[in-house]
């Protein structure tokens, strides 16, 4: 088995069922485990963007932490903002392509919150990272091709840069590329050495 820069000396658990994150811990050759965090995903005041994403990534480490004090949890929220709007996930074909077609020769934001806690040394970390996304201009001919493909359905903003379709929609990335598909692997790398480093190897 390939080495990782990220080996732990505690069980580390992806408290999220988000294929992608799990995907760039597999793709760091991170050992990890997966555990859904039971957790609401909504704030009952919601604040600006960024405090938003790391509140809600808290919010979703807790209770996994809570129940495996022993293991370093990491958790995660990803939001995309248009115009001081939150753009979350469509609930429809018809949202979809309308959040397309909004961001489309535009500029947006993409947050990402990190929660990292270790309960049984009482640590409780939370960060975030911004990504800024420029689209070219989109037709409606690939909106609705993206669309028809279902991909838009559960991600935020209503692409993910990693699909099939979507890389053409990017006409440049100020930022962490990773930090768009929903993990920012630099600042969660920088972030368990500087803050954990006592249980990494």
């Amino acid at each position: 088995m390939m080495s990782s820069l990220l080996s732990f000396r505690a069980p580390f658990i992806l408290a999220s069922q988000s294929p992608r994150r799990r995907a760039l811990l597999e793709q760091v050759h991170a050992s990890f485990s997966v555990e859904v965090s039971p957790a609401d995903e909504t704030l009952a005041e919601p604040g600006p963007p960024p405090e938003t994403a790391q509140a809600l990534a808290d919010k979703k480490a807790t209770p996994v932490a809570q129940a495996h004090p022993d293991a370093l949890v990491l958790a995660a929220d990803t939001i995309v903002i248009h115009d001081g709007t939150i753009l979350e996930k469509p609930n429809s074909a018809e949202e979809a392509a309308a959040m397309l077609h909004r961001l489309s020769d535009t500029t947006h934001s993409v947050y990402t919150g990190l929660a990292l806690h270790h309960s049984s040394s009482d640590r409780a970390v939370t960060v975030g990272e911004e990504t800024r996304v420029s689209f070219a201009p989109l037709r409606t001919e690939d909106i609705d091709a993206y669309v028809a493909s279902g991909s838009p359905m559960d991600k935020a903003g209503g692409y993910g840069i990693q699909d099939h379709t979507a890389p053409f929609f990017v006409e440049r990335l100020h930022g962490d590329y990773y930090n768009v598909v929903g993990l920012p692997l630099r600042r969660l790398y920088t972030t368990l050495w500087d803050e954990f480093g006592d249980l990494l190897t």
